[in-house]
């Protein structure tokens, strides 16, 4: 099998690349080592920055996402029981962000992948790339049954952290840099209308809760619990207390209960591989960088290494030139280290870290009301929030 670029992944980095090829008249195979099923119920990220949401609408794969997703204004943050809202169109020049989930996204790229007719192989696992540093790279596969090779121009990885993409960079080359954090989230999801129009961040002494929503009647809320938490230990009476407890406001607000149909724990960790490109071999997402939630980075950021990636190739095509393919890493690495500040930033300033010491405290709580009383403070969050312009 023979391609100009052969994508390893079909999470929404490896179908929105596709999407981008398609349009810009280059041909892809898409390999995915689930089944459509796995793929299309793979529970992640549920905020759009306004570059994504532009994104999506420019490359025609936004219609249902106009129609069911939920613009959100803003965001509130609640400290010692009071609540701030951080608006975002007043402090950002109009940006704005969307609740949709990536569940929702995967669905749509997919049916555009099959109505363009592109290959996108389900069952197809990728065992290694070869000869990234060649004109003519190869990813040995198998699919139904037997082993093959996918011969091609340039290889990308959107397979993650565990995929094989990261690892065919070679060590001597590679540089990373990480941070794992002393809690995770346990989240839920709940057949309940959300409580609130817009997401909660709430900062407390017993640790960080959020409340957020996958739509108009299901609610997504997490909570701050210790690392290795099994979700199992958590009976549904005792998440709800919990909530209850950290999301409480002193005017009366009340926060709605439902069934809770899902949960699970979310590590946080903080995760960047240098350089993302070798070769021909280019990474993308969450194989080369990893955000904590905290921030709504991760599948943002893996929209801004697509789109990156897709304009160098275009440009490549149209002029002859690989100046801008050359620069892919870098340019991709910039955003992505103002990402990891800021989703840095935001979780050391919402969650309690149990080993912080009076000082790392008391700095953690003067940020808090540096936040909430500083419109310039304010202003810079929203625009890390909705997102800094793609290249």
């Amino acid at each position: 099998m023979r391609t100009t670029v052969g994508i390893i992944g079909a999470g929404p980095a490896g179908l929105l690349l596709a999407r981008l090829l398609h349009r810009a008249g280059i041909d892809s195979v898409v390999l995915e080592s689930r089944d459509r099923a796995y793929a299309e119920a793979r529970q992640r990220a549920g905020i759009l920055e306004q570059g994504t949401v532009d994104v999506l609408r420019e490359c025609g794969a936004a219609g249902r996402m106009d129609r069911e997703g939920l613009r959100h204004d803003g965001i509130e943050l609640r400290v010692d029981g009071a609540r701030h809202r951080i608006d975002f169109p007043a402090l950002t020049g109009g940006r704005s962000v969307m609740v949709y989930a990536q569940t929702e996204v995967v669905k749509d790229l997919i049916a555009l992948r099959a109505e363009d007719g592109g290959p996108l192989l389900f069952g197809a696992t990728a065992l290694a790339v070869e000869d990234a540093e060649s004109d003519a790279p190869r990813v040995r596969f198998t699919h139904e049954g037997r082993e093959d090779v996918l011969e091609c121009r340039y290889v990308v990885g959107c397979d993650g952290f565990h995929g094989v993409s990261r690892t065919a960079v070679p060590a001597h080359v590679s540089h990373v840099f990480g941070r794992d954090y002393p809690y995770g989230w346990l989240g839920v999801l709940a057949d309940v209308p959300p409580s609130s129009d817009e997401l909660v961040y709430a900062a407390h002494e017993r640790g960080f809760a959020l409340l957020s929503m996958r739509s108009p009647e299901v609610s997504r809320l997490y909570l701050q619990v210790p690392d290795g938490t099994d979700a199992a230990d958590w009976s549904e009476q005792e998440i709800w207390e919990e909530l209850d407890r950290r999301l409480a406001t002193h005017d009366g607000w009340t926060l709605r209960r439902g069934p809770v149909t899902a949960k699970s724990v979310t590590p946080m960790r903080s995760y960047v591989h240098e350089p993302m490109r070798h070769g021909n071999l280019f990474l993308a997402g969450d194989a080369a960088h990893i955000v904590p939630p905290t921030g709504a980075k991760g599948l943002n950021l893996a929209v801004g290494d697509v789109v990156t990636l897709a304009r160098a190739l275009a440009h490549e095509r149209r002029t002859g030139s690989a100046a801008r393919l050359e620069r892919y890493s870098a340019d991709c690495l910039r955003r992505v280290w103002q990402a990891e500040r800021f989703s840095y930033g935001m979780t050391t300033m919402l969650h309690t870290d149990p080993g912080a010491d009076p000082f790392e405290r008391r700095l953690r709580r003067a940020r808090l009301d540096r936040v909430v009383t500083s419109r310039t403070a304010r202003a810079e969050l929203a625009e890390q929030y909705t997102g800094l312009p793609l290249p």
